[in-house]
C-alpha cells in the first residue's frame, strides 16, 4: 500500500509541474507589476467615453464587445539594457505559445509589433497587442472582451479615430505610448 501512495505522490508532483512549464502572459504581468522597470494599468472600456460619438452600428457591437484593457510596458533606460533584452525575450516566448493566434504584424516608424488574440476566431475573449522600439522599450496591452471578432478590432480603432480621447486616465503609461 505504501509503495501505491508513494508511486501517485510521484506521478502527480511529476504532472504538476510539467504542466505548468511555460508562464501566462496573466502570470507574467502580475510577476511584474511591482517591478520599478514596468509602468502597469487596468482601465475599464469605459474610460474611452465613446457614449456621445456617432459610431456605425457595427462599431457600436465592438465597443460593447469589450470589458476592460491591460496595459505592461517595460521603460527601456540606459541602467536596465540587460534586463530589457531578458524581459523582451520572455514576453516574445509567452507569445509564441500556441494558444495565441497572430492576427497581424505591425512595422512602422516607432517600432516593431504583433497583434494576436485568444479564444475562437469568431469569438475572441482577449486581443493582445505587443510592440517594442529600441529606444523606449516595449509594451503589451491586453484587450478583454466577449465574443470579440477580428472585424470589430478594425471598427474599434476607427470608432477610437473618431472620439477625441486622447489618452486620459492612463498617467504615465499614456505618455509612454504617446511619445
Amino acid at each position: 500500500m505504501k509503495y501505491i501512495v508513494k508511486s501517485i505522490m510521484v506521478l502527480g508532483v511529476v504532472l504538476f509541474a510539467s504542466c505548468s512549464s511555460q508562464q501566462s502572459l496573466q502570470e507574467y504581468y502580475v510577476d511584474n507589476s511591482e517591478n520599478p522597470n514596468f509602468i502597469t494599468v487596468d482601465v475599464p472600456a469605459s474610460i474611452l467615453n465613446m457614449g456621445e460619438v456617432d459610431l456605425t452600428p457595427t462599431q457600436k457591437e465592438a465597443v460593447e464587445s469589450l470589458r476592460k484593457f491591460n496595459l505592461l510596458a517595460f521603460k527601456k533606460t540606459a541602467d536596465n539594457i540587460a534586463e530589457y533584452k531578458s524581459e523582451k525575450s520572455k514576453i516574445k516566448e509567452i507569445l509564441k505559445g500556441e494558444d495565441f493566434v497572430e492576427l497581424m504584424k505591425i512595422n512602422s516608424q516607432y517600432g516593431r509589433g504583433v497583434i494576436k488574440y485568444l479564444g475562437e476566431e469568431d469569438a475572441i475573449d482577449e486581443v493582445i497587442i505587443y510592440g517594442d522600439s529600441k529606444d523606449k522599450g516595449f509594451a503589451v496591452v491586453r484587450v478583454l472582451g466577449k465574443d470579440m471578432n477580428p472585424a470589430h478590432i478594425v471598427q474599434l480603432m476607427q470608432a477610437i479615430q473618431k472620439s477625441d480621447y486622447k489618452g486620459e486616465g492612463l498617467g504615465e503609461i499614456g505618455e509612454f505610448l504617446k511619445g
